[in-house]
């Protein structure tokens, strides 16, 4: 083969094995970035459950109204 093709063709395959480890990375850095968001809407859940506890008076008993013994 004339090497100025197997210059260009040389090239190309670095650019190619370039290219796959760049997919590669990416394709992981998604796969983190979901799981991350899949942990931060189930702890959103959680603290609107909270809030709405809060804000409603849930978890509160009758008791909770009453004066201590000592008044």
């Amino acid at each position: 083969m004339d090497t100025a093709l197997d210059q260009r063709l040389t090239d190309l395959e670095s650019r190619l094995a370039h290219h796959e480890k760049m997919a590669e990375d990416m394709s992981q850095l998604l796969f983190e970035q979901g799981r991350t968001i899949d942990r931060l809407t189930a702890q959103l859940r959680r603290l609107r459950e909270q809030m709405a506890e809060v804000e409603f008076g849930g978890g509160r008993s009758p008791q909770d109204d009453r004066p201590p013994p000592h008044y």
